[in-house]
């Protein structure tokens, strides 16, 4: 980059206009639209073909991923080399940075959206990058950037033994960035792999695998990056050291949320899908983060819960051994009901319900003789308690409530007996 640069500011305004007004710039516009016609047919080809979508190469459309700028630089790189042999270049002396731009500008932005798709801070650092990177662009174009590099060389200052140049922090600091997007690239490939078409436990473990590689990799990637800044890993020692005594001290609770997180993820002992109850409240696993897990309730709110939680309290999973689920609803008729038929008449509306199993099947038992009637328990077992159990629990009583009157079975209101004892009467 800081070699010879042909552009229009070091080769001369005119010169660069000349060879524009020419004729031959009509080839080389003419190739630039056979380069984007064969980039646009390759992507739509590959995307018909592999059938996928929303990832970091293809994107939402054709034009959305990065692997669209990616071949349209490619065929323009390789286009620019056949035609410079015939005529002069003109027109990819400005097109080829753009193109350059436009790659690493989707690259960046696309790996950030899939590595972390609910962040709120993805969109100004989107927006950084751009910036940064059609300010690098206009200054290769117009011949700028080694001048402003070498000004940068010549700001230093002396950090312990060693001296930093602000053009190095600066190098550094890109290098960094490029490592952890290539790092995040390729944990985001891994997940997508991973996670594609598994579901319950299979789904847990694959998912604390990611988690793994995904930390494994930005560790990697960090070290990387610090190493190119020009800090010595040696010192990273000390820093160690005073992560370990503030994990001792104040950092307990935030390492056993992500320790109990792992230990999840591994023993599968709750699965994303699973029917859970913690702390009462009662939910479906949507996800399992290694510092938390999220519950949402059949109301649609969502709980937090905490991963150390999990493992140390007492968690109802009404769906890890079996997915049935026992439920019932008590009915009350008058003393002077017939019990056999009573018993008969709940269980045929109870079977009318779809949700109810016929195996195993409902039962019904006389459960008390309460103050105002006889009180009958019905039970029923369910295999879907993820859609909820009031609703069922109407549809139930509406079909008892609807077979009883049927039948002319009272369902006596409350009663009390009040017993007047007449006073004797007074002798004349």
């Amino acid at each position: 980059m800081a070699g010879k640069v042909h552009s229009p500011v070091v080769d001369g305004f005119d010169a660069w206009f000349a060879a524009f007004t020419k004729p031959t710039v009509l080839i080389e516009l003419g190739a630039l639209l056979v380069c984007l016609g064969l980039a646009w047919a390759l992507v739509a080809l590959l995307r018909r073909g592999l059938k996928t979508s929303n990832s970091i190469l293809f994107g939402r459309s054709v034009v959305d991923g990065a692997l669209f700028p990616l071949l349209l630089l490619a065929f323009g790189y390789l286009a620019k080399t056949l035609l410079q042999q015939w005529v002069p270049s003109a027109v990819w002396v400005v097109v080829i940075p753009v193109l350059v731009a436009l790659a690493v500008i989707r690259v960046g932005v696309k790996v950030l959206q899939v590595a972390f798709p609910q962040a709120t801070w993805v969109r100004p650092v989107e927006r950084s990058i751009s910036w940064l990177v059609w300010l690098a662009m206009v200054l290769w174009v117009t011949g700028l950037l080694p001048l402003v590099l070498q000004e940068l060389e010549q700001i230093t200052w002396k950090v312990g033994g060693s001296t930093l140049s602000l053009r190095t922090l600066i190098e550094g600091a890109l290098t960094a960035g490029v490592v952890l997007l290539l790092s995040l690239w390729i944990s985001a490939a891994i997940e997508s792999r991973l996670l594609r078409s598994a579901v319950g436990g299979d789904l847990s473990l694959r998912k604390a695998v990611s988690n793994a590689t995904r930390a494994l990799l930005m560790f990697v990637g960090l070290i990387v990056g610090l190493s190119a800044v020009g800090i010595d890993l040696t010192a990273l020692s000390v820093l160690g050291g005073a992560i370990g005594v503030g994990i001792g001290f104040g950092l307990q609770k935030l390492a056993a949320n992500y320790v109990s997180g792992f230990v999840i993820l591994a023993e599968r002992s709750l699965r994303i899908g699973d029917n859970v109850r913690v702390d009462n409240f009662e939910g479906i696993v949507t996800d399992i983060k290694t510092r938390y897990t999220v519950i949402r309730s059949l109301a649609g709110r969502e709980s937090i819960v905490p991963n150390e939680m999990i493992i140390t309290s007492r968690v109802e999973n009404l769906s890890l051994a079996d997915p049935r689920v026992w439920a019932s609803t008590v009915v009350s008729v008058a003393y002077d009901s017939d019990v056999d038929q009573v018993m008969r008449l709940l269980l045929e509306a109870t079977l009318r319900c779809e949700r109810v199993l016929r195996e195993p099947g409902p039962s019904v038992a006389l459960s008390n003789f309460g103050a105002d009637g006889l009180e009958f328990t019905v039970g029923y077992w369910i295999a879907d308690p993820q859609n909820g159990q009031l609703g069922l629990r109407s549809q139930i009583n509406v079909a008892i409530l609807q077979t009883l009157r049927a039948h002319h079975i009272d369902i006596p209101y409350p009663q009390r007996v009040v017993h007047v004892t007449q006073p004797l009467a007074a002798p004349h």
